[in-house]
């Protein structure tokens, strides 16, 4: 289907993405979620990139995301004025639409009084992104469905999410109001023979209703694009990159048995079929079970050509006296693709790796873009010399697109939905130095948490649920007898795209026979604990 009255030549496309300026927001990732929600594709890039690179990138639109700076401080973030020349539409939100405010000859003012929170906000004047009539509707058809929720509100008072202290209180010249708050003279702001737009509400979070159709009466009417993004056409494109990177080479996938690179396996297969050859590593890292689930389903269900190699002895030695986080990391990451090396002496030409890198992966791993939080084995992990060309056709989804193209693909539920599992494995799961005793430990207890989730029906309900074993010992007392055990941390967490995550309200009664299984069963352990923290502040591993 095509929004109505797009111009002939309106497209939307990888070739056309709408870019999400990231000005240092808490929500950019969100923003480009919603964006693809919205079934357009959207990309991630920083403040700092100039005019000219992203007129060469083709836009179909920019957004600009919020941020925790304000205008008026001496080097918070900006964008090249001539951004503004190129004929691109442009939303700004948050300190976006402000931005766009003080640099086209606005007033953003200190007010002195922010907005935090839920919003009513007043709707002044007719506005192509706050105005819900029939006009704004997507039509019915054989493309992707458009939300039609927020399609029943009327101009007048509305509840938004805001999260400022300065405000737009003069909009630039050629601009009308559309809405204000008592708090935000200039609550929403556009000039549609501009295509520019700004809202100080932040229409990506769920606390704002009607927030994705805001956003959508942008990309649809405002931007003149159409939802063509989905996951048939990501595979589509995908598989014929993946033909023309490898033409008529060979190449060898890193198999983990994790959802990411079982299905990055299964899209290069289709690429190319037998020039792949999957190599499983069994660190000694795995879940209890895991290299037996793993082998026996790639090797009997999908038919793909696998390669076993057992090098737990080879990670243990080389994780001896390692204990900062990043260097464990990096160690497993760097003896990953020795080992792929190795193996693929044995196949003849061999000179692609296929990897399971994901969209988070590569933002918490550190770009131009976004602050490194914690290199991925995959990607900051990767060793500056090695024989193999990176094959990564995920690199641009997040984790329920994954999922999806999975399902497209038609890869068996427990693998599609299996929960997610860092590529260093039990190794970033072990606090300080991780040994074959400790792990041996892990597993089990690991194993306990994750069958009980299971039986309580909540697998498809939490994104993740897991064991940690920390680098402490506590007193206890077990049959009349102290004890000086080692401690588990039960982590549980629901999330949509693991960009942000909140801790899993799991039924205490859940939790009691979680912690009465794991101190009875596995010797060793006399205390378990809950990790309630969300993300952020902390991430969803522990390390």
């Amino acid at each position: 289907m095509s929004p109505p009255d797009q111009p002939p030549s309106a497209t939307a496309s990888r070739d056309r993405p709408v870019l999400v300026v990231d000005f240092g927001a808490q929500y950019a990732q969100l923003i480009a979620r919603r964006v693809r929600e919205a079934h357009i594709y959207s990309e991630i890039v920083p403040h700092t990139l100039p005019a000219t690179e992203i007129a060469d990138r083709q836009p179909g639109a920019v957004i600009f995301s919020g941020g925790p700076k304000s205008v008026h401080v001496e080097g918070s973030p900006r964008i090249d004025p001539d951004v503004y020349r190129l004929g691109i539409p442009i939303l700004g939100i948050c300190y976006g639409a402000q931005l766009i405010a003080a640099q086209l000859g606005g007033r953003v003012s200190q007010t002195g009084v922010g907005e935090y929170g839920r919003t009513a906000m007043q709707v002044r004047s007719p506005s192509l992104l706050l105005d819900a009539n029939a006009d704004d509707r997507t039509p019915a058809g054989d493309g992707p469905d458009s939300p039609t929720a927020a399609d029943t509100e009327e101009r007048g008072e509305r509840s938004v999410w805001m999260s400022h202290f300065d405000s737009i209180t003069t909009p630039p010249a050629g601009f009308r109001v559309t809405a204000s708050t008592p708090q935000a003279p200039v609550a929403a702001l556009e000039h549609p023979q501009q295509r520019i737009f700004g809202v100080q509400f932040h229409p990506e979070v769920a606390h704002t209703p009607g927030g994705q159709a805001v956003l959508e009466r942008f990309l649809y009417r405002g931007a003149g694009l159409a939802p063509t993004w989905t996951t048939a056409s990501f595979i589509d494109e995908a598989v014929a990159a993946v033909r023309r990177q490898i033409g008529d080479g060979r190449a060898v996938c890193g198999l983990s048995g994790g959802v990411d690179s079982a299905v990055a396996a299964a899209l290069v297969h289709r690429a190319v079929g037998r020039q792949l050859t999957c190599v499983y590593v069994d660190t000694g890292l795995m879940r209890q079970g895991e290299s037996d689930q793993v082998i026996d389903a790639f090797r009997r269900s999908q038919g793909i050509d696998l390669i076993a190699v057992n090098a737990a002895d080879r990670f243990f030695d080389a994780l001896t006296g390692v204990i900062d986080p990043e260097e464990k990391r990096k160690i497993i990451g760097e003896l990953f693709i020795r080992i792929f090396e190795q193996a693929a002496h044995d196949i003849d030409g061999a000179a692609f790796l296929v990897q399971g890198t994901l969209y988070p992966d590569v933002i918490e791993s550190g770009s131009d873009a976004a602050a490194k939080i914690k290199s991925h084995h995959n990607v900051g992990g990767i060793p500056d010399e090695m024989d193999f060309e990176l094959v990564e056709p995920l690199r641009d989804l997040f984790k329920d697109e994954v999922r999806t193209v999975g399902q497209e693909l038609g890869l068996p539920d427990e693998i599609v939905w299996r929960q997610p599992f860092p590529g260093p494995g039990l190794g970033v799961r072990v606090i300080g130095e991780v040994t074959p005793d400790k792990v041996g430990l892990l597993a089990r207890a690991d194993a306990i948490v994750r069958a009980e989730i299971a039986a309580a029906g909540l697998e498809r309900d939490v994104w993740q649920a897991f064991a940690v074993l920390p680098d402490i010992r506590t007193v206890g007392v077990m049959g009349d007898e102290r004890t000086y055990g080692q401690v588990v941390v039960i982590r549980a967490v629901t999330s949509d795209d693991a960009m942000t995550a909140d801790w899993a309200r799991l039924p205490y009664e859940l939790l009691e026979q979680m912690s009465s299984r794991i101190v009875n069963e596995v010797d060793g352990i006399n205390r378990v604990a809950y990790d309630i923290t969300s993300k952020p502040p902390g991430t969803i591993e522990w390390e």
